[in-house]
Formats: structure tokens, C-alpha cells, sequence
């Protein structure tokens, strides 16, 4: 009994009903059946047909038995790989089907270029062509994309196995990337040089034609908004010669559909409810280099919001209850956005009271005549669902403790979509993220789910250079290394050192976010400064350390305590001015404790658009020691974001330092501003100053404010440049009275103190360098005193690693 493999179909129909074969292809396999001993195979066939050209053999048998199998023509392969991959083992009976079923099998590995089956009595052959193997890809004829632009594009690679399927999808991948980019006339046709050793070179030749650009935008039937107010919402640009950083001046279809989208939403976010593109038409112009692009439109009128109604089919889920999620009100301006905002205020308040998988949809019905738009929301909603597993995924270098003690439900807990947000947020808002996603899974068990948290690590350390120039401290340099995140733990390491002409400091600290287990943060550090008037004057040296304890009070609340013992020696030249009141001279101890009370709404904590923070702190001097004061600080920041890369940042924060027992505050503990505290001035150049040597001395209460809006600049994100206007506002004043008198009741016309308002104006640019973020500081000083000392430029750079 043999199998064999037939390039030509020659039984009869009637044979091949029988056998129950159906051919595939040229991979038909035919089954024969010797005559029994001693007679004629002629003589137990059916009489031929009439038609049939020729006599068909008999019937056969449509199993046999597969005792071992042989493979052939194998180079590369192992025999038993090949032999794995098939359907079947020996010691199986086979018929024409499963033989079929083998070839197909073996096809679909890409790893045979032809297979053939076969059957030798119990003995099955199976002979095979092994696909090449791709030696290199190489690319030629690009001009206008890179190499490794059109490799990143593409899926074969070195390496790999050769198929004609996978070579075409990779052309039209390559014809694809040629068309967004302008290029809709690139033709690429694949070739291959024959290696030794079943392996091939496989070159894409590109040819790639000229780019096409736009020649104009134009828009037909707009009245409410000009050509300029719809060009600016629509993606595609005219070409012109300046732009050579945009990557939307040429045609593309694709883009063309987006623009039409882009329009819609345009207009049904002011009140054009039925607002429709009737037409978006491309033409080449007569020196078939550009195209001119046409949208027309059909704006129709303005709608208000009429009846709101939800409707929900759960007692439990009332409507009036869900009716106070959602902001929009009849008599309202139409707004598709609102609508689809509305959706996910219903869908997270279902979720937050434990049902998963609502579903919410909203229908229209617009009235021409009272041109108002009435909503219904249609709440469906499914079982009550618990949480199974919840897994965590793509963490390479954090530990999964660290993510899991930010999620905020547990295996077993109701479904509670509300805490998953905010768990989201809380994840991401660790910094070591470059992307969050918390997403449902389906579970084996009926009634629960799986969630999936999904991070994408990030480089959590940096290693920071900040220089800054200055007419006092000529050159300053800062340097500073930080860990975020040490070997995946959460904990935090920072070490820093700065130093100029006048100023030197260093400070080290560690901070162990669930100290002993708990929810509980804590933390020390350790610092040493020097502050020299070389030849003038005085000289600070300090050297202390602090502990830090931090506990969650709620889910936007901190409260923080901490301890600080710091000694001071104040030195001042001549000793005639060392009156113990202005300066303070010589040792002292400084013993104090403190608090700080936090509180974060905002909507994100790296790139927050809604929402505000605010921080209270206060620190108690004279727990032992030699110096005894109140110092009290409020910080806030609001943020309000009108769209992307236009946010409203509005910060302010006020101080006050108070000595106590008849105290005097001595001078390295009062405030200094400016620099990056007051934008336009130089680190201590507002506020109270010896006019007699130029140097500050220091203030006991500040306030400043600053006012940010990031404006767009027209460049594509993948530059990584922000750009924003700033106004910063700030007094700085209030020094000790006696301090303004001499040893002989006089008063000391050389100390200046006043709080008069300081104002400056400018532009801030941050940088996404690849040696990490840069932040430039471009100040106009608006208002100040004639002893401030000021300062038109600022630069800082941090690298990560």
C-alpha cells in the first residue's frame, strides 16, 4: 500500500468521490491500493465512463497504517522538529484528510516553500523544500527616508525566513510610509540574490517620485468662521518654503479624513448640531506638483441642549442620583464634547458604585423650529462584579509591591471603577512610569474580573547641572544625582553640591516610603553650607541633619513631621559690627521642630489641567538651643487647562519668620529670593540690603506669586519643546527694627528695607534634550528698587539615567 503526492489529477470524479479526496492546490495527495495477489488491478475497476477520456483505477482503501516516518530534503530543520509540527505521530492510521491536513500544517510554519506526502507501504515520506533564509535587508533608491526609518517599518528581518506573503505586505508597509509622507507616485519592487546555503539578499528597490505638496486650503459655504479660523483647525497646511519642520503640508488621504473629523468637531462644539462635510476634493494642479484641497461644508444653525433625561433599567442606579454626575443643563450652547463627557461622568459614577460594565447611550433629537437638541442617556448595566486577580505587567526594574500599594482595591473587593482611576493616578504619580493603563480583564470565574495594570518603566534617576551667572558669585555651578526609585523599591536618594565664588553646599538624603510596613514615609538628611564674603564682612559655615516622618491622612492629604538640629558659625570681619543684633555672630546651636500639612486635587500629578494644591508649614525654634523663633509658610497652585500645551499655572506662596523671647532672627535664617523663586532677579537680589557693601541681608516676611500660560509654538511634539509666559510678582521686607539703629541710637542709613512690590514679565522655554530636560529663563524686570540687583537670563539642565 503506497501514498504518493500527484502533480496531476488523473482519476476518475467517481474515484475521487469515493477516496473522499479533495485536492488543494497542487498539494493533492492521491491514495493507491495494491491488487490482492494474483490478480489484475484492471479487473476489479468499474467499467469507464463515456466520457472519460481514459479507464480510472479502482476504488481503494481509504485509511492506512503509519508505522514510522521518514523526512527528506531537510538542510537547516531537525527531522523531528519537522516531524512535531505534523498532526499526527506513527503508530496512527491516516487518511486523505489528515495527510491534507499535515501539508497544510507544515505550510503554515513559513519554514517550506514546498511539501510533499507520501505513502510507501507503512512507511510515510514526507519531502520537504525549506524556505531561504534572509541573509540582510537592504533598501536602495531612498533619499527621503532614512534606513532605519524604512527598517522600523517593515517586519522581515535578518535572520528570518523568506516568504513571497511577507516580502508584499513589507512593500506596501514601505508604499504606505511614502504616501503620508507626500510621496503617493513611490513604487518599491523587492529582489533577491541567491546565497549559498538556502539563503538570499533581499533588496527593496525604491523609486520614489517627487512630493506632492498643497498649493491652498480653501473652504466653501463658511459664514460663521473664516477661511484663517478653519484653516487653523484642520491639519493639513500650505506648503511653504519656511516650514521645513512640519510634516502636514503635503496630500494625504488619510490626514484628509482626519480634517473632516476635526471640522465636525469644530462646529458641534459651538452649537452647528447638524453641521455636515458635503464634499472633501483634491486636485492636482496643472504642474502636477501640488494639490489644491477643497472642504465644503454645510453649516446649518446653532442648538441649545433642550430636555435632559436618563433612563436606567436598575432600581438601585437611580436616575436623579446619576442626573447630579453630569454639568449640562437645558438652555445650554450644543456642545458634542459635553455629551460624550457627560458618558464617562455616568459611566464613572456606575462605576463607583460597583457596577462594571455599564453601558451608556446617549440619543439626540434635534427640533428645527426651537432649534434646541433633547438628550436621552440610556443606562444598561450588568451584574454586580468582584475583582479575581489583579495583575501587574511590564514593571522590568520596579518591584511589584511598590505599584501594588498604590492600587487602592484589593483581590475579592467589589468592582469599584472610581478607586481604579484613582489608583491609575497614584501609580503614575510615583514618577517612574513613563505610561499607566488599568484596564479589565475576563476571568475564568462568573461574577468577577481580572485587573491588569500595564506600566511602562521610565529612567527614575537624574543626575542634574543647573549654572547661572552673577556680577557678585561670577560662575555658579550645581550639581546633583537622585534616585527615585533605588533598585526598584520606591526608596528615594538625592546628593547635591553647589558651589560658587561666595557659596558652597552639600546635603544627602534618604526617604523610605512604607517605613516598617506601614503607610508611613520617613527620612533623614545630612547637609553642611559655607557662605563667604571673601575680604567682606561676614561668613556663615552650617552643618546639621533632620528626620522626616509622612502619613497619608486621606486620599489627597498628607501630614508631615520633622525634627532639625543645625549648628551656625557666623563670622563678620570687623569685630566693631559684631553687635549681636545684626548679624549674630559667632556659634549657635539651632534645635527645631515642624509640620507641613498637604493637600493635592489636582487631576494628574506630572501634567496636571485641572485642579489645585496647597501646603501649610510651620517649624518651632528653641526645643533647646541657642535660637528661638515661629516660622509659618502657605504655598498654593491652581492649575486650569484650555487645551493642549495651554494650561493656566497660577502659584503663590507667603512667609513669615518671628523670633520669640526677645530674639533676634539671625541672618543666615531669613529669607532670600529670586534666582528661580523670583524670576528676572538674582538669588537674593530683592528685599533688604547693606547698601554700604551691596550685600543682602535678608528679609522675615516674603510673598510671591507667579502666573504661567504654556502657549503652543507651532512644533511637532517629537522636538520636546514648551514654551510659556510668565509674570512673577513679589515683596520682600520686614527686618528688625533694631536693627536699623547703631550702638549709639542712630539710625543706620545704610540698611534699606522696604516692602515695595517687585514685578518682572518673560518667556520660559523647556527642553526634552537628549541629555534630559533644559529649562531656559528669558526676564524683562518690570518693576524693582535701585538696589535689587537683577538678571535678564537663566539656564538649568538635568540628565536621567
Amino acid at each position: 500500500m503506497t501514498f504518493t503526492r500527484s502533480l496531476t489529477l488523473s482519476v476518475s470524479v467517481l474515484a475521487l468521490m469515493n477516496l473522499g479526496l479533495l485536492a488543494s492546490g497542487a498539494h493533492a495527495a492521491t491514495l493507491m491500493q495494491d491488487a490482492p495477489a494474483g490478480q489484475d488491478p484492471a479487473a476489479s475497476a468499474p467499467p469507464p465512463q463515456a466520457a472519460s477520456p481514459q479507464a480510472a483505477p479502482a476504488p481503494v482503501e481509504q485509511t492506512a497504517y503509519v508505522n514510522h516516518i521518514v523526512v527528506k530534503g531537510n538542510e537547516r530543520i531537525d527531522s523531528a522538529t519537522i516531524i512535531s509540527y505534523l498532526p499526527f505521530q506513527p503508530g496512527v492510521t491516516v487518511d486523505a484528510q489528515l495527510i491534507d491536513l499535515g501539508v497544510k500544517t507544515l505550510y503554515r510554519t513559513d519554514l517550506f516553500s514546498d511539501v510533499q506526502i507520501a505513502m510507501n507501504g507503512n512507511e510515510m515520506v514526507v519531502t520537504v523544500v525549506e524556505s531561504p533564509i534572509i541573509n540582510q535587508v537592504v533598501f536602495e533608491g531612498n533619499h527621503a527616508m532614512t534606513k532605519d526609518k524604512l527598517r522600523d517599518e517593515v517586519q522581515i528581518r535578518p535572520r528570518g525566513v523568506f516568504t513571497k506573503a511577507k516580502v508584499q505586505e513589507d512593500v506596501q508597509r514601505i508604499v504606505e510610509l511614502y504616501r503620508k509622507g507626500g510621496r503617493i507616485s513611490a513604487t518599491v519592487t523587492p529582489k533577491i540574490v541567491e546565497l549559498p546555503q538556502k539563503r538570499v539578499d533581499l533588496i527593496f528597490e525604491i523609486v520614489e517620485g517627487p512630493k506632492t505638496g498643497v498649493s491652498n486650503v480653501n473652504f466653501i459655504g463658511n459664514h460663521a468662521f473664516s477661511d484663517n479660523d478653519l484653516k487653523s483647525v484642520v491639519v493639513t497646511q500650505k506648503s511653504l518654503w519656511w516650514k521645513f519642520f512640519s510634516s502636514n503640508d503635503n496630500y494625504d488621504p488619510d490626514r484628509m479624513d482626519y480634517d473632516r473629523e476635526q471640522l465636525r468637531k469644530f462646529y458641534t462644539n459651538r452649537g452647528y448640531y447638524d453641521f455636515r462635510v458635503i464634499s472633501a476634493v483634491a486636485e492636482l494642479t496643472p504642474d502636477r506638483r501640488n494639490f489644491a484641497i477643497s472642504y465644503t461644508i454645510d453649516e446649518g444653525q446653532k442648538y441649545n441642549f433642550g430636555r435632559i433625561t436618563i433612563k436606567t433599567d436598575n432600581d438601585k442606579l437611580k436616575a436623579e442620583n446619576l442626573q447630579h454626575a453630569i454639568s449640562i443643563r437645558p438652555g445650554q450652547l450644543y456642545e458634542s464634547d459635553r455629551v460624550e463627557k457627560a458618558v464617562d461622568d455616568l459611566t464613572f459614577a456606575a462605576g463607583a458604585a460597583g457596577y462594571a460594565f455599564v453601558d451608556i447611550r446617549p440619543s439626540e433629537e434635534a427640533d428645527p423650529n426651537t432649534k434646541n437638541v433633547d438628550l436621552v442617556f440610556n443606562v444598561h448595566e450588568g451584574a454586580r462584579v468582584y475583582i479575581d486577580k489583579i495583575n501587574i505587567v511590564g514593571n522590568t526594574q520596579t518591584l511589584d509591591r511598590v505599584i501594588r500599594r498604590q492600587v487602592l482595591v484589593s483581590e475579592g473587593d467589589a468592582y469599584n471603577k472610581a478607586l481604579l482611576e484613582r489608583s491609575k493616578m497614584y501609580v503614575r504619580g510615583l514618577g517612574f512610569f513613563k505610561d499607566v493603563n488599568v484596564t479589565e480583564k475576563p476571568s475564568s470565574v462568573p461574577g468577577k474580573t481580572n485587573i491588569e495594570v500595564a506600566v511602562q518603566e521610565q529612567p527614575t534617576g537624574e543626575l542634574s547641572f543647573g549654572a547661572g551667572f552673577s556680577s557678585i558669585q561670577k560662575f555658579i555651578l550645581d550639581i546633583g544625582i537622585t534616585q527615585s526609585n533605588f533598585r526598584g523599591t520606591g526608596q528615594q536618594i538625592r546628593a547635591r553640591v553647589s558651589t560658587g565664588s561666595i557659596s558652597k553646599q552639600i546635603d544627602f538624603s534618604f526617604t523610605e516610603p512604607r517605613f516598617m510596613g506601614r503607610d508611613i514615609q520617613a527620612g533623614f538628611d545630612l547637609f553642611q553650607s559655607s557662605y563667604h564674603y571673601d575680604g567682606v564682612d561676614y561668613s556663615t559655615d552650617t552643618i546639621g541633619g533632620g528626620l522626616r516622618l509622612g502619613y497619608n491622612l486621606n486620599g489627597f492629604s498628607v501630614l508631615r513631621l520633622r525634627y532639625n538640629y543645625q549648628s551656625d558659625n557666623i563670622q563678620y570681619t570687623s569685630a566693631s559690627s559684631c553687635d549681636g543684633l545684626l548679624y549674630n555672630c559667632g556659634q549657635g546651636i539651632t534645635s527645631s521642630v515642624g509640620y507641613s500639612l498637604s493637600f493635592d486635587l489636582r487631576n494628574d500629578y506630572i501634567l496636571p489641567t485641572r485642579g489645585w494644591t496647597a501646603t501649610l508649614r510651620q517649624d518651632f525654634a528653641g526645643l533647646g538651643g541657642d535660637v528661638k523663633y515661629v516660622k509659618s509658610e502657605i504655598e498654593g497652585h491652581w492649575y486650569y487647562g484650555f487645551k493642549k500645551d495651554m494650561v493656566l499655572h497660577i502659584s503663590a506662596n507667603a512667609g513669615s519668620i518671628v523670633p520669640w523671647r526677645g530674639d533676634a532672627v539671625r541672618i543666615n535664617d531669613r529669607y532670600y529670593k529670586g534666582g528661580d523663586s523670583m524670576r528676572g532677579f538674582q538669588y537674593a537680589g530683592m528685599g533688604p540690603r547693606d547698601t554700604s557693601t551691596g550685600y543682602a541681608i535678608g528679609g522675615q516676611t516674603f510673598a510671591i506669586s507667579s502666573t504661567e500660560l504654556g502657549i503652543p509654538n507651532g512644533l511637532p511634539d517629537q522636538y520636546g519643546l514648551k514654551t510659556a509666559l510668565f509674570v512673577d510678582l513679589g515683596t520682600l521686607g520686614t527686618v528688625d527694627n533694631r536693627l536699623k539703629i547703631d550702638s549709639t541710637g542712630a539710625r543706620r542709613t545704610n540698611i534699606v528695607d522696604d516692602l515695595s512690590l517687585r514685578a518682572s514679565a518673560g518667556v520660559t522655554i523647556r527642553w526634552k534634550s537628549p541629555m534630559g530636560p533644559v529649562q531656559f529663563d528669558l526676564s524683562q524686570v518690570l518693576s524693582k528698587q535701585s538696589y535689587d540687583k537683577v538678571e535678564s537670563f537663566r539656564f538649568s539642565q538635568s540628565t536621567q539615567f
